[in-house]
């Protein structure tokens, strides 16, 4: 009997190994996720391989990779590998994973730590801190989230530089931890930030929003919000990547988050003229 952890495969949720999958997912039963109406599905790594997924690699700018799976799981992400000279922190991580992205990573000089945006994108994280030693860093207001113990876990708050001009930034908003990341070497020097959800690119790649619940429409309180842009506000970037492959806002993105900021707080308090 395969004897490896439970995955949903409506949010990708990791859950601990056990004969029977759980009753129900503690991520989908939550406002800001959803049940299918037939119910919650459940899969293992090894069943999902043997159904043909597989993992996707792209170098998606010079010192930032990306690893993806081909088929959909979950809400779909695909992480980002963040290279330096002093160590690489895997960003986002799929709900799947196999050997082939295992040794992209380890070609690419290994893992020193990986993270997350908030609990919807922790997926196989236990699974690439094993297979590197690597520390896993969740905000402390949104670790209880993660549904398998490991000791490599490091809670962090506020701000958490983890390597030379990578530096985790708890925004706020989504979850109490979301998270975004700042690179600053990125984006030939200009600096980028990786946002998952905390920050959503639309689909023109020239506009941000802010979503409590995507999928269930759930729009993001005014206070929540400015609490983003201010969290950010210390940090120079002028590219944003979500949590997919596109869209990417990629140019003059810390302007268009602050003035798309306020275009949404207008809406928020019914200050705009529709006529």
């Amino acid at each position: 009997m395969d004897r490896s952890p439970w995955i949903c495969l409506t949010c990708g949720g990791h859950y601990p190994a056990a004969e029977e999958p759980p009753a129900s997912c503690r991520f989908c039963t939550d406002e800001r996720q959803w049940v299918p109406p037939t119910g919650q599905r459940w899969a293992t790594l090894a069943g999902l391989a043997a159904d043909g997924y597989a993992t996707e690699v792209r170098e998606v700018e010079p010192g930032l990779l990306g690893i993806g799976v081909r088929q959909h799981i979950g809400v779909g992400q695909r992480g980002l590998l963040v290279r330096t000279a002093e160590g690489n922190l895997l960003w986002d991580p799929p709900a799947f994973l196999d050997e082939e992205a295992v040794r992209a990573v380890r070609d690419a000089g290994g893992l020193r730590a990986v993270t997350a945006s908030h609990p919807h994108m922790y997926g196989a994280i236990v699974d690439w801190s094993d297979a590197f030693d690597a520390e896993i860093l969740l905000p402390e207001a949104d670790a209880h989230w993660l549904q398998r113990p490991s000791s490599a876990v490091r809670t962090w708050s506020g701000t958490l530089p983890v390597l030379p001009g990578v530096t985790l930034v708890q925004c706020g908003g989504h979850f109490p931890g979301s998270a975004a990341l700042h690179w600053a070497d990125g984006a030939d020097g200009a600096g980028v930030l990786l946002v998952g959800d905390t920050v959503m690119v639309t689909p023109g790649e020239d506009r941000v929003t802010f979503m409590w619940s995507a999928p269930n429409r759930l729009p993001l309180p005014e206070r929540w919000v400015r609490g983003i842009v201010a969290a950010l506000r210390p940090y120079r970037f002028d590219r944003i990547y979500g949590g997919w492959w596109l869209p990417v806002l990629r140019r003059d993105a810390k302007r268009v988050l602050e003035s798309c900021a306020d275009r949404y707080v207008q809406f928020l308090r019914g200050e705009v003229d529709l006529g």
